[in-house]
C-alpha cells in the first residue's frame, strides 16, 4: 500500500516548548484570515445552491452590500478573538484567557488531560495553521475541562501535542531550545496502515451517497421554497419530469433505480475520499497510537497505548457482504465525538482484524478467535421479536381494510415483510457469540450492525447481570463487562459491553474466568 503525506506528517522534530509561566502567547496572528475564510466557506455552498435554484448567478447591489458587510465583520470579530486571546502551558496547567465584553479564564490540569487532536481546514491548510483540542474525556461534551487553540501554527501544534501526550515538564526559559535535547518521540515512528485507493470500492457499500444525495436535495427543495421558486418549472428538471411521465412504467422503474445507484455510488466515494483520503495509522516512538485523515479537513488524533483496553470491528449489512469492516479502539478518555477512537475507515475485512492486532501489540486479533453459540432459546426469542412486529402490523392494516375499506396492498405488503424478518432473526442468531482468550473477552452482536468487541480482562471494572421476565423463563441472562472504556452499546447498557442472552451457568464461568474472583462473595453455591 503506498504512503501518502498529510499536512501534519514529516514535519522536523520541534523543539519542547518553553516554561510559560512568566508569558502568555497569542494564538497566530494568521487565524485573523482564517477564520473569516472558515466562516464564508461554510456558507458558499448554501449560496451557490440558492444561485442555482434561482437560475442566475449574478448578485443584486444590496446583495453585494450585504455580503461585503457581513465579511467585514467575520474580519472585525476575527480581530477581536485575536485580541482578547491568550494561552500558555506550565508545568501543571493548560490555561486559556479568552473574550472580551465577557471574559473567561479556563484551566485544566495536564494530569487530566487524555486527548491532544489536531484538525486542519482547508483556510487554515492555506496560512499554515491548525487547531488543537484538549480533552479530559469527560462525556459530557462541551464541559469547561476541554480546551481548544484556535489556531497556532502546525509546528507549534505539533510540538505541543507530543509534549502534553508524552507528560514532560517543559524546561526552563534559560534553557534554549538548541541545548535541549529531543526526547523519545519525536521521531517519525512506525507506520502501521495507509490509505489504499483500492479501498474505495466500499464506499458503495456506506450510506455515505445516499446521505449526500438526500442532503443536497432536501436543501434544494428547502431553498425552493423559501425563494418561492417551483423547482418543476426549472428547464432540465422539467425536461427530466416530462419524460418519466410520457414512458411507460416497465422503463422508467429500470433507469430510476439505475440513476440512483450510480448517484448514490459516485457520491458515497466523494464522500469517503473527502472523509478518509490520506489516511495513516503510526505508532509514535514513545507508544502512542496516532490516526491521520481526511483531504479538505485533516484530522490527527492520538490514544496513548496504555490507555488502550481492547478493539472493536464494525461490519454494517452491506459492508459485510462485501468482505469489509472498520476497527476502532476502546480506550479511556476518548469521549463521544465524531471519530475519536476511529483506528481504520471502511477498509477489507482482514486488514482491519490485522490493524486491531497491530493496535494491541498481539501476533494475532482477538477479535478473530473462534466463538462459543448461544443456546438454541435465544434463537427463539430473536425469531419471535423479527417476527411480531410484520404480523401485528399486517393484523392491523387487515383490520382498517375490513372496517374502514382501506386497500389489500398495505397488509399485503406488511406480510411480505415476515420472510425478511425471518431471515434478520437468523442472521442475528448465527452473529451471537462470546468467547475469552489472550486475555481477552470477546463478545459479538447484530445483524444490520455486527459488531465484535475485544475487551483486555484488566479493563474491565465491574460485571451486571440482567434478565427480563422473558430471559428468566428460557434460561438466558446478559452479562455486562463494565469497562471505563468507550461507550458500549447505548442500546443495552451505556458504558458496558455486553454478552447477549447467555445460559446463567456460562454467564457465570466467563465472568469467573476473565475476572477471577470479582464475583465470587456474590454468589451462594447450591448443594447438589
Amino acid at each position: 500500500m503506498s504512503r501518502h503525506p498529510t499536512d501534519f506528517a514529516g514535519l522536523p522534530a520541534a523543539p519542547p516548548l518553553e516554561e510559560p509561566d512568566t508569558e502568555w502567547h497569542r494564538l497566530n496572528p494568521r487565524v485573523m484570515i482564517a477564520d473569516p475564510l472558515n466562516e464564508i466557506a461554510s456558507v458558499l455552498g448554501v449560496l451557490v445552491l440558492i444561485l442555482v435554484v434561482r437560475g442566475r448567478f449574478e448578485l443584486e447591489l444590496w446583495e453585494t452590500a450585504v455580503a461585503l458587510g457581513i465579511s467585514g465583520v467575520l474580519v472585525g470579530y476575527a480581530m477581536v478573538r485575536w485580541l482578547t486571546t491568550r494561552y500558555r502551558v506550565t508545568a501543571k496547567h493548560v490555561e486559556l484567557h479568552s473574550g472580551w465584553l465577557v471574559k473567561k479564564h479556563r484551566q485544566v490540569a495536564r494530569d487530566r488531560l487524555r486527548t491532544v487532536d489536531l484538525t486542519a481546514s482547508v483556510p487554515h491548510r492555506l496560512v499554515g495553521l491548525a487547531v488543537v483540542r484538549l480533552g479530559t474525556g469527560r462525556q459530557d461534551s462541551g464541559t469547561e475541562d476541554e480546551l481548544t487553540l484556535n489556531a497556532i501554527t502546525k509546528e507549534q501544534a505539533e510540538s505541543l501535542r507530543l509534549t502534553l501526550l508524552r507528560r514532560e515538564t517543559p524546561p526552563r526559559q534559560e534553557e534554549t531550545p538548541e541545548a535541549a535535547e529531543p526526547c523519545q518521540g519525536d521521531g517519525p515512528g512506525t507506520v502501521l496502515s495507509t490509505m489504499d485507493p483500492k479501498w474505495l470500492r466500499f464506499a458503495p457499500l456506506t450510506l455515505f451517497g445516499v446521505i449526500a444525495v438526500g442532503t443536497l436535495l432536501g436543501g434544494a427543495a428547502a431553498i425552493a421554497r423559501q425563494i418561492k421558486v417551483d423547482l418543476f418549472h426549472i428547464g432540465p428538471v422539467q425536461a427530466v419530469v416530462d419524460w418519466f411521465t410520457t414512458m411507460p412504467l416497465l422503463t422508467t422503474v429500470p433507469v430510476v433505480v439505475a440513476a440512483g445507484l450510480v448517484i448514490s455510488t459516485l457520491a458515497g466515494i466523494a464522500v469517503y475520499v473527502i472523509l478518509y483520503w490520506n489516511y495513516q495509522l503510526t505508532r509514535e516512538e514513545h507508544g502512542s497510537l496516532l490516526v491521520r485523515y481526511g483531504l479538505l479537513e485533516v484530522r490527527s488524533v492520538s490514544i496513548e497505548q496504555k490507555r488502550m483496553r481492547g478493539a472493536k470491528i464494525e461490519e454494517p449489512l452491506l459492508l459485510r457482504s462485501g468482505k469489509g469492516a472498520k476497527c476502532s479502539a476502546v480506550a479511556t478518555g476518548l469521549g463521544t465525538g465524531e471519530g475519536s477512537g476511529m483506528l481504520l475507515p471502511q477498509a477489507p475485512r482482514a486488514e482491519a482484524h490485522r490493524v486491531a492486532a497491530e493496535a494491541l501489540q498481539l501476533t494475532e486479533s482477538p477479535t478473530t478467535a473462534p466463538l462459543t453459540r448461544h443456546p438454541r432459546a435465544a434463537l427463539a426469542r430473536r425469531l419471535f421479536r423479527a417476527t411480531v412486529p410484520p404480523l401485528v402490523l399486517a393484523a392491523v392494516l387487515g383490520g382498517l381494510r375490513i372496517s374502514l375499506s382501506f386497500p389489500d396492498w398495505p397488509w399485503i405488503a406488511a406480510l411480505c415483510l415476515l420472510p425478511l424478518s425471518l431471515l434478520l432473526g437468523i442472521d442475528r442468531y448465527r452473529n451471537l457469540g462470546h468467547a475469552h482468550t489472550q486475555d481477552y473477552l470477546v463478545s459479538r452482536s447484530g445483524s444490520l450492525i455486527r459488531q465484535t468487541v475485544a475487551l483486555h480482562r484488566h479493563g474491565i471494572i465491574g460485571w451486571k447481570i440482567t434478565r427480563s421476565i422473558f430471559q428468566r423463563r428460557v434460561g438466558l441472562v446478559t452479562l455486562h463487562a463494565t469497562t471505563g472504556a468507550g461507550t458500549g452499546r447505548a442500546e443495552t447498557e451505556p458504558g458496558a459491553y455486553s454478552v447477549e442472552d447467555i445460559g446463567e451457568a456460562d454467564a457465570l464461568r466467563l465472568a469467573e474466568t476473565a475476572l477471577p474472583g470479582l464475583l465470587t462473595p456474590f454468589l451462594e453455591r447450591v448443594p447438589r
